[in-house]
This record gives structure tokens, sequence and C-alpha cells, in this order.
């Protein structure tokens, strides 16, 4: 349970705080004094785009304040992660290979200290550029954004932290399936098919994906679980087949498991009536 009343709630940062860190003097980009901790990124899972919808995986940090500024006062300081590839001040001030949060809220706990929580906003249109090569399915690095101000508004201190832990980012994978005949005797052959597609970032379409290992799996009637029965490779455009014996009603599907660049996806069950 969160407790503490909001500090205040932040959206759109990356133009304002980018800017602010952009023009800072070399003499100003020095230790803030703002302790950030407990960062956690999606719930520890890999990040999964696909190619129109907008993605917003949550995170949650905390911070601590240094001397002479307080939780009372929000619009005196900033502190939040984000994603980046490559070098961080280089990604944080060009935006290229960089995620920034989309917006969030901070909860105070005293009156140096705040639990927050909000959501990084990845929006693979291509005007936005977050993910525009399939090279971006790869790990991602978690960086810091500090800053400070001054009583009567100026910057007094900004810096950019990096940080040891990292997070995937993957292209959303998709999977069909059509079991025949419907119904079918006991004992005759069902045909499984399917296709295996996984998200080209580049086009924004969705192309085969050949050579992954997919499960067939299957769901009795009446159960809530699924078993694997067979494994099959998908052809070169990401066709995938299988047959099996007929035997008691339920529900076939495929799943694929993803690997280090591509998201995992399974198939709603297909029903057959065995008669």
């Amino acid at each position: 349970m969160r407790s503490g009343r909001p500090t205040a709630v932040v959206a759109g940062l990356t133009g304002a705080l980018a800017l602010c860190l952009l023009n800072a003097p070399a003499a100003q980009a020095q230790d803030t004094g703002i302790t950030v901790s407990n960062i956690v990124v999606n719930g520890g899972e890999p990040i999964v785009v696909g190619t129109t919808k907008e993605v917003e995986p949550s995170f949650s940090f905390s911070y601590t304040l240094p001397s002479g500024y307080s939780t009372d006062d929000p619009f005196r300081y900033d502190a939040h992660p984000f994603l980046y590839r490559g070098d961080i001040n280089d990604a944080a001030d060009t935006g290229e290979n960089f995620i920034d949060p989309g917006s969030y809220t901070c909860y105070e706990q005293s009156t140096k200290k705040a639990d927050c929580e909000g959501n990084l906003y990845i929006d693979p249109h291509p005007s936005q550029e977050h993910v525009d090569s399939n090279s971006d399915a790869t790990t991602w690095k978690v960086g810091v954004s500090l800053i400070l101000f001054k009583a009567n508004g100026n910057l007094a201190a900004a810096e950019r932290e990096k940080r040891s832990m990292t997070v995937q980012l993957r292209r959303a994978s998709k999977l069909t399936v059509d079991a025949t005949p419907e119904p079918v005797a006991k004992g005759k052959t069902i045909t499984v098919t399917g296709k295996l597609t996984r998200a080209n970032w580049s086009t924004k379409k969705y192309d085969g994906y050949g050579g992954r290992t997919v499960r067939l799996q299957f769901r009795e009637k009446g159960s809530s679980t699924y078993r694997t029965v067979k494994t099959a490779t998908s052809g070169s455009t990401g066709t995938v087949k299988s047959t099996v014996t007929a035997s008691v009603d339920g529900y076939w599907r495929w799943l694929y498991n993803g690997n280090t660049t591509t998201g995992t996806t399974r198939t709603a069950g297909d029903y057959v009536d065995v008669r």
C-alpha cells in the first residue's frame, strides 16, 4: 500500500529537462546530492513492443533529497530513471536511443524522502523514432536524471548517473492456429496449422519468423491446463504444421517461448469436437 501524500504529478518531462541539462554550464553539471534507489522497470520483465500500439511499461523508484531541499517544494528538484543505449549523454541530449518517462507520481514519505511510480512511454509510430530499427531489440541500460533548482528558479546543479541494471527490449510476435477437420471422428487425423510472425520495426509490419521451435499444446474439454504434445519448426515464411490422432474433445493451440530479441506469444485454443 502506498503511503504519504503526492508531491507532484510529472508529465512531458523529456523536452524541458533535456533542455536544462543540455544548456547547463560545465561548472553546474555536478553532484546534486540526490540519492535514487529501488528502481524497478516493468516488474523486472522484458518490454515487448509491436508495430502500432503505444506501450507504457511501469517503473518505480525512491529518492532522498540533500540538505536545503524538501518534498514540500517539489518544483525545486527532479529525479527520474530513463533507458538508453550507447553513451548516456549523447542519448539524453539528442533523444536518440533514449526512452524517458511518460509520467509519474511521487508520494512523500518524509520531508526528505519519497516513493515514486509511473510509466515509460514507447510509441512505435515512425514519427516518434522510439523503436525505428530492429537493432533496438537488445539490452538497454538504466540511467538516472537528477536536477536541482535555486530558490529563484535558476539551475543549481544537474547530473546523469549510470546504473548497473539493464532492461531487455523485444519485438512482439504473433501466432495463428487452425485445427481441422471440425468435427472429427475418433482415431482419425487432426491437422493443426498456423503462422509465426514478429514485428519489423523498420517497416512497421509483421514478417514471417522462420526456423523457430513452436510448441503444439492441447487442453482437454473440462480441464484448465494445457500440455505440450509436439514441437514443430516454423518454415521460412513462419508457417507451422503438425498432425495428431483424434481421441477426445478439446482445444489446440501453438506456443512460442520467445528469445532475447523476441517476445513470447500463444494462440487462443481452437476447439475440435471428436465423435
